[in-house]
């Protein structure tokens, strides 16, 4: 049950209202935003909630179970502060929100709605859909560990323990030419053997894409040029010349923990545990089955 100031049940209680729906929004990346339905600009709690954005919102939807409720906020892709290539570029993903009911004649007169999250987000030619999820989404996130065969350390983090920073595990270099919309040729890395950098990370220090990071999905070597594959096609086209930091990546495998890094003491998964093949083996008459270790 919300709790509200006397001054603004007061407001509600005399039938005549100015209310507004205002959304603040804190993005990972530390922007702040906020925007209203209101016609004109309203400020409280040091954020200017702005009407240019063109959001508008739909009804509340909440239970009184643990589904995730949700509210849809739609907007147009024109915005200066919400555009179309910040929500391809994963900007917006996970975004905190917070939703207020506020008297725009009186901004001290307002109540927190509820908080959330942005999550799936539908574009089309002219405009957007926001989800804004409720705090209750957290409760479907897996938590823990998982029993697989894999490793399930991301490569470089307290668990993992390998030196990202490491001039073995680490390069520096520039695309050369585009070859598709997400591989390119590369200089400054020919020290390095072909699928060293598989799986591992680019992080763009010039160009369209600078302070962005994209998953490699392959690299090879032709004619002693390195060709780099994105896992996704960068939001801003790759250029010549754009240079960036790479460094290396894991298959999640035991024997590329030992080969590669040698780092087994630290190797997360389990290697041993059987797998669907256990359960579809079946006995043959070749022999072989005294009971010892398959």
């Amino acid at each position: 049950m919300k709790s509200l100031s006397p001054e603004l049940q007061a407001h509600l209680d005399d039938g005549t209202t100015t209310l507004a729906w205002c959304w603040r929004i804190s993005r990972a990346d530390g922007a702040s935003f906020g925007f209203t339905d209101h016609d004109r600009t309203l400020s409280f709690d040091g954020t200017n909630f702005e009407p240019e954005s063109g959001l508008t919102a739909s009804e509340v939807r909440s239970g009184s179970d643990l589904s995730v409720d949700a509210q849809d906020a739609e907007g147009v892709l024109t915005s200066d502060r919400i555009t179309e290539t910040d929500i391809l570029d994963g900007r917006w993903d996970n975004a905190e929100v917070e939703v207020w009911r506020v008297n725009w004649a009186d901004t001290g007169q307002r109540v927190l709605m509820r908080r959330g999250a942005i999550g799936q987000i539908r574009r089309g030619r002219l405009a957007f859909v926001a989800e804004v999820r409720s705090l209750a989404h957290v409760l479907g996130q897996t938590v823990g560990r998982n029993f697989q065969a894999t490793c399930d350390a991301a490569l470089g983090d307290a668990r993992c323990g390998v030196d990202l920073e490491d001039p073995a595990f680490k390069g520096t270099g520039a695309a050369i030419d585009p070859l598709r919309d997400r591989a390119f040729t590369a200089s400054g890395l020919g020290s390095f053997t072909s699928g060293w950098f598989t799986f591992g990370t680019v992080e763009w220090i010039g160009g369209a894409n600078v302070g962005r990071r994209a998953e490699i999905i392959a690299h090879d070597l032709t004619d002693g040029i390195a060709v780099l594959t994105l896992l996704e096609a960068p939001v801003r086209s790759i250029a010549g010349g754009d240079a960036f930091t790479i460094r290396a990546g894991c298959d999640k495998r035991i024997e590329t923990c030992g080969t590669k890094f040698a780092n087994t003491a630290n190797f997360r998964g389990f290697p041993h545990i059987p797998g669907q093949d256990a359960v579809l083996r079946y006995a043959t008459k070749d022999g072989g089955h005294e009971g010892s270790v398959l």
